[in-house]
């Protein structure tokens, strides 16, 4: 069994906890409460350390796709979802309900929207780009500013100065 590592990058939108092993990277997410870090872990791995590297990449706006071996536990569903998240191109959004029927059925936009908000690997596994049917920002695990923030920050980087929001 590979042991996890974790490390910390203070991002332009807060403090955010890499997680992984030698082999992948397991969770990317958002620490606004102190008392979550986790401390007395391992040195980073070499897939942390690329993974801290393009999330830099990401911010300064000179990174549009990942290629870092990412895995997070979940269903077969869950799984899928989370693969489905990954087609969505840097800048662009969807619905939840688009979500759906990429599922192939729209009465699974609840478990759909669920399994969207369950995401460990934020960013990679971009759920942020996923907004309400009516384009309003609704669900994001790392708060509505960040999700805001995020789509923006693609958005700029796609179309120069406009905003999203």
């Amino acid at each position: 069994m590979s042991e996890n590592y974790y490390s910390y990058y203070e991002s332009p939108i807060g403090l955010i906890r890499i997680g992984g092993t030698d082999t992948y990277i397991s969770e990317i997410l958002f620490i606004d409460d102190k008392t979550k870090i986790i401390y007395g872990e391992p040195g980073i791995s070499d897939i942390i350390h690329q993974c801290t590297e393009q999330l830099i990449e990401f911010f300064q706006a000179k990174r549009r796709v990942f290629d870092i071996p990412i895995h997070q536990e979940g269903t077969i569903f869950q799984k899928k979802v989370w693969s489905k998240l990954t087609d969505i191109n840097y800048g662009k959004t969807i619905s939840y309900l688009d979500l759906a029927k990429q599922m192939g059925d729209e009465k699974v936009i609840r478990a759909a929207a669920s399994t969207n908000g369950k995401n460990k690997i934020s960013i990679i596994v971009p759920c942020h780009r996923v907004i309400g049917t009516n384009k309003t920002l609704v669900g994001y695990s790392g708060g509505l500013w960040r999700k805001k923030w995020l789509l923006q920050h693609e958005f700029r980087a796609v179309n120069g100065i406009q905003t999203l929001f």
